[in-house]
């Protein structure tokens, strides 16, 4: 299965909130044992709300499948620990500022020194060199610098950025992807090496059509709401109850929308004859679209879109997703026993092969649960384990 396809794979993970944690849960989804370090006072990520029963939801959904172990970074025998996990990694992943690692001395080119097969993935907002490297960044933020905010929204609405965080989620993808390519790369060269991801160039291969157009013609877009820039109509259309998204901009299919909605006569409008047209003209398309879509209700044209073979879908809220049937189809959300929040709902790990419907194995870890038998696992006795937690020896006493 491909959810054990990493199974034996070591990996430290020292990220927090999102981008970093993305890509570690990939790597466990995978079959990855992951080794979350933590601080005292837990991840950034353990702060956000939602919470159920004190976790917070956040926080789960992206770090299922992991071990969390909690070390002090500012305490030398935690150090020193933390040293002798890498020397045993297959791979490392950290989301520090630059140059914090190398002052903890557990940069790449300190821990390659011992473990020339390490790769170690540094994800940042800006990356590891360059005028901005020292520049905190968030997902918001990053879609602001990036272009990403001034593309996205209305024309005259204030800027609008896509609300679930686009930019932490794909840069946490490209860095599972930049890891499995260097693990690849190992088996022949016997290296590892240190790849460097930022959230900004993320934000920017998200943005590779557009900004090659703009390349090509050097015209600043404009935000344009729910349309493509590069086709129409390929857009939300008002119904009788609400939107739906409709792509019509291929010629059969824009013969087969005007026929549909009983409107033939947008076929010899000069406005609107080809795509450049109605590119153009987009706004003055959309009102002729909705002045006969405004008749009926959303799903009775879809039903009558989708038998003209017309690409289109309704505008769902979550809700609506959930219950859909292409998400309930695909088995799309897992219910996990989570030994302090209880049941809890998440979506699952998507990849597999046909007809695969991979799970978590593990829950996702309460802040240092899996400590001590990390720890053991380094061989560290059980009176070495309390001095290293500062548990005083009558506290693991029995009573008298």
């Amino acid at each position: 299965m491909l959810s054990h396809s990493l199974t034996g794979l070591k990996v430290i993970d020292f990220t927090q909130i999102a981008a970093g944690p993305t890509c570690t849960m990939m790597l466990a989804d995978l079959g990855a044992d992951v080794v979350k370090i933590e601080a005292p006072g837990g991840e950034l990520g353990r702060a956000f709300v939602p919470s159920v029963q004190g976790e917070s939801v956040t926080f789960m959904s992206l770090n299922r499948n992991k071990r969390s172990a909690t070390l002090d970074l500012k305490n030398p025998d935690h150090l020193r620990v933390c040293r002798e996990l890498l020397l045993e990694a297959d791979v490392v992943v950290e989301s520090f500022r630059p140059g914090v690692m190398k002052r903890l001395s557990l940069d790449y080119d300190q821990v390659s020194q011992a473990n020339q097969r390490v790769v170690y993935c540094s994800v940042s907002a800006y990356g590891q060199s360059g005028p901005w490297k020292d520049k905190p960044g968030v997902d918001g933020v990053i879609q602001a610098v990036s272009g990403l905010m001034s593309v996205t929204g209305s024309a005259g609405d204030p800027p609008c950025k896509v609300q679930v965080p686009v930019v932490d989620i794909v840069t946490g993808y490209l860095a599972s992807i930049a890891v499995l390519a260097a693990i690849a790369q190992r088996e022949t060269s016997g290296r590892g090496q240190h790849l460097d991801v930022s959230m900004f160039s993320s934000a920017v291969a998200l943005q590779q059509s557009a900004l090659a157009a703009y390349f090509s013609d050097h015209i600043v877009p404009e935000r344009i709401g729910s349309a493509a820039p590069y086709a129409a109509p390929n857009e939300a259309i008002r119904c009788a109850d609400g939107w739906i998204m409709v792509a019509a901009y291929q010629p059969s299919r824009w013969k087969a929308l005007c026929e549909a909605i009983g409107f033939p006569e947008l076929l010899v409008d000069l406005r609107f004859t080809d795509l450049t047209g109605r590119i153009r003209h987009r706004a003055e398309l959309v009102l002729a679209l909705e002045s006969r879509m405004i008749l009926k209700p959303k799903l009775a044209w879809i039903e009558v879109l989708e038998a003209a073979d017309i690409i289109c879908g309704p505008i769902n809220n979550y809700a609506e997703v959930a219950v859909s049937p292409p998400f309930v189809d695909a088995r799309l959300k897992e219910e996990i026993e989570h030994p302090s929040a209880g049941s809890i709902h998440l979506p699952r790990f998507t990849l597999g092969a046909v007809g695969e419907f991979p799970l978590a194995s593990r829950p996702p870890p309460r802040m240092g649960e899996h400590t001590r038998e990390i720890l053991e696992s380094l061989n560290y006795s059980p009176t070495e384990i309390d001095e290293l937690l500062g548990i005083p020896p009558f506290e693991n006493q029995g009573s008298c």
